[in-house]
Parts: structure tokens; C-alpha cells; sequence
């Protein structure tokens, strides 16, 4: 069975760690926003932690998400940033007070790897969304999409066709995140089930030949063929390939999948983008695509 965390409510206290890359600013335009919510929030020794490129050595970053996610006080953790890390500590957590009481976990980009293990090996739902260092150029669309997830309000985004897009209706679990992160925890204990589910997938920085290279990976796996819908998000800031690729990260993923007959978008407002909504990891997604619109429902 799913293990869905309970939904805040005013009052609650949330916590803000830093499991991955360190921040370079302050992240107080957050921690007010979340005030204004009704939110108390506390910081973790590793929010302004610094090591090398780190938020603190990898004890500090494991003792400090550990502390949280045993403190039964504490509704829901969000991680302040992604870049690199969390596959460094992830083997090291322990969550069987996290089971006893689970919370919302909240990030995207390298927090893939938390996200997926929470639901490949713990059956828990997450949210994959803005974090603290991205609020400040976030949209308010985006920002309202994460605190009506935490809030346990309905989710429903409408988005304008993509010449790519196949159409279809599709219901399933929604899985996903980063491309590269959800590659790399293939044949761990943190990879997730695709079998029956709707997959959401992005990506930053990387080349096409990167990008080709992950979805022939995941299609020779056979995942690709097991979904029931795919919603391709942003795939931004790309290497530019010496000798020309020749096809788009959207080319690229349309030609991986032509053969397959599920429904398919393109450019969901998803990603390391200004409009990276909210999308909960694990709970059960209505896609939807036609000639003039894709139409992705959450219902609470």
C-alpha cells in the first residue's frame, strides 16, 4: 500500500536541509514565503554548511536529514537546493521512525535520488517541485503549485500543444524527475517500478548525445515500453555538441518512443525552469492530450 504523508496544516513546522550542493545566498525570501503560509521553519545545521562544493562533508549532511526525518515534530523536509550529492549519503539514512510517521519530502534535480528511493523502496510519495534557491526567480504559478501539494489542495495544469505531442488519455501513478539521476539509480534499491505508470522527465546541461544515450538505456531496460503515458518537461541550458547532433532533446525522446502507442508531451512546465510546478511522486495522475491542449489532473 502507498503511504501517503499527512497534508500541512497552519502551525505546522517544516525543515530545510541542504543534502547535496552548498548554497551560495541566503535563502530568506523562502523561509518568509513559508512563514506567510502558516509554516514554522527550522534550518538544519547543513543549510549554509560548506565543503568544497558540498553543503558540509557527507556526515554532516547525513546526520542532519536523519535528524529530521526522525523528529516526529517535523511535517515535511525540504531540501534547500539539488547540484550534486545525495547518492553519496543516501545508503546511509535510516528511515524506520520515517515509516512510523512519514512526511513530505520536497526538491528536484539531484533530490531525484531521494524522491525515487522514498517510492522505488518505501511505497512513500513526494514532491518533486521548487526548492529555497530557485524561489527567488520561481514563478508565482510554481510557488502556489508546491504549497497547494503540501496543503493537500487538487493539481491541475493545463499547457498548450507541442507539434511532437502524441494524443491519448492515460491514469496512473505519476513517477519521475531527472533524466540523468533516474538513470543512475537503475539496479539499486532506490529504483522505481515503471510497470503501469505515467513518467515525467527533465533535464540541464547535458548534451543530445547524453540525452539519446539515457532513453536507449531506459528503453533496452525495458521500462519505456511498461508506461501508460510520458510527460517530457524542460531539457535546458544544453552543451553545445562540437560536431552538430542533429535532433532535439524533443526529437530525440519522440523518435525513442515512436513506437509505442501511450499518449506523449512535450515542454511541460517541469524542470529547472522558472515554472517548474509541482508534481507528486507517487499519487495517481489523469493526462490528457488533444490537438489543442495537455490537460495533467492531481486530484488530493
Amino acid at each position: 500500500m502507498i503511504k501517503q504523508p499527512p497534508y500541512l496544516k497552519k502551525g505546522d513546522k517544516i525543515a530545510i536541509v541542504s543534502p547535496a550542493k552548498y548554497l551560495p545566498k541566503d535563502i530568506d525570501f523562502a523561509i518568509s514565503l513559508f512563514k506567510q503560509w502558516g509554516l514554522e521553519v527550522v534550518l538544519g545545521e547543513s543549510v549554509y554548511a560548506a565543503d568544497h562544493q558540498f553543503a558540509g562533508s557527507d556526515e554532516l549532511r547525513t546526520k542532519d536529514l536523519q535528524r529530521f526525518l526522525d523528529d516526529s515534530s517535523i511535517k515535511a523536509v525540504i531540501a534547500s537546493r539539488g547540484g550534486y550529492g545525495v547518492i553519496r549519503i543516501i545508503d546511509n539514512l535510516d528511515f524506520s521512525l520515517f515509516l512510523e510517521n512519514p512526511k513530505w519530502l520536497v526538491g528536484f534535480s539531484d533530490i531525484t535520488v531521494l524522491l525515487s528511493h522514498l517510492f522505488g523502496k518505501l511505497n512513500t510519495q513526494s514532491i518533486h517541485a521548487q526548492m529555497p534557491y530557485t524561489f527567488d526567480d520561481a514563478t508565482q504559478a510554481s510557488l502556489e503549485s508546491l504549497r497547494k501539494a503540501l496543503f493537500g489542495e487538487s493539481l491541475k495544469y493545463h499547457i498548450k500543444n507541442h507539434p511532437l505531442n502524441r494524443p491519448g488519455t492515460a491514469e496512473g501513478l505519476l513517477i519521475g524527475g531527472n533524466l540523468t539521476l533516474l538513470v543512475m539509480v537503475q539496479g539499486s534499491l532506490s529504483e522505481m517500478d515503471y510497470t503501469d505508470k505515467i513518467l515525467f522527465i527533465e533535464d540541464v546541461g547535458e548534451r543530445e548525445a547524453s540525452i539519446d544515450r539515457m532513453m536507449r538505456m531506459l528503453k533496452r531496460s525495458g521500462k519505456l515500453s511498461q508506461l501508460r503515458g510520458l510527460i517530457v518537461g524542460a531539457f535546458n541550458e544544453m552543451d553545445e555538441e562540437k560536431v552538430p547532433f542533429g535532433q532535439s532533446p524533443e526529437e530525440i525522446i519522440f523518435k525513442v518512443v515512436e513506437e509505442y502507442n501511450y499518449p506523449v508531451c512535450f515542454q511541460f512546465p517541469v524542470g529547472h525552469i522558472a515554472d517548474n510546478q509541482a508534481i507528486i511522486l507517487g499519487t495517481s495522475g489523469q493526462l490528457h492530450i488533444d490537438g489543442q491542449q495537455v490537460t495533467l489532473v492531481q486530484p488530493n
